[in-house]
């Protein structure tokens, strides 16, 4: 039987580089849309994000009222592409700064989330530049690992020392304790937005009971 992550080892994954505790999850249907692959790629990306959805127990639509699609997916090869996508300057406020600092960074994805009043997920726009690192990762491996990081408002430092996947038999999964802490957090009878350690605790039981 595996070991379950204790309310520290959970807080971890949500408490950024300032201090500051903050678990966030979508609080509509995701809607998402995919730029920059070709058309034979776009089932492995679009299935990849389902499949996560469908772990956490949320749900997808086919457009959102809002915004038509909110969540939006950019694979490029040079972050000043960014620059040459019609309106993006009027969805990513301080788009130029922001491509400056990616390219003086050599950064290879950024993720923008966007929040409704309440302070839950409305929106993100996720960015991977494929580099000579990214290249040699497969679709499958690259679309299950974007689809994670952006299902919940995770720490900036939630992946750096250990990925959010595993290989198990040659075949790329979702670690399971990182599987099991999507699904509590999308508990219904937990809030979609905490700022509290103690929600850690909370977590915690809930993944206790999915044992």
């Amino acid at each position: 039987m595996q070991k379950l992550m204790q309310p520290d080892d959970i807080a971890r994954f949500f408490t950024r580089s300032d201090g500051q505790f903050l678990c966030a999850r979508w609080g509509r249907p995701i809607v998402p849309v995919v730029f920059g692959v070709e058309d034979g790629t776009l089932p492995t990306i679009k299935g990849a994000i389902q499949a996560v959805v469908a772990l956490a127990g949320h749900r997808m639509a086919e457009t959102d009222p809002e915004l038509g699609a909110n969540l939006m997916v950019f694979f490029l090869r040079d972050w000043a592409e960014l620059l040459e996508v019609p309106g993006l300057e009027r969805l990513i406020e301080g788009l130029v700064p922001l491509v400056a600092r990616l390219q003086a960074g050599d950064a290879n994805q950024y993720r923008v989330f966007r929040f409704d009043a309440q302070n839950a997920i409305r929106a993100a726009f996720v960015f991977v530049r494929m580099d000579a690192a990214l290249a040699d990762v497969s679709a499958e491996t690259l679309a299950l690992s974007q689809a994670v990081q952006v299902i919940l408002l995770w720490s900036d430092t939630a992946f750096t020392d250990r990925s959010a996947l595993a290989v198990a038999e040659g075949t790329t999964i979702l670690r399971p304790d990182i599987g099991a802490l999507i699904r509590a957090a999308y508990d219904p009878v937990l809030p979609a937005v905490a700022t509290d350690r103690a929600h850690a605790l909370r977590l915690a039981a809930r993944i206790g009971g999915l044992q």
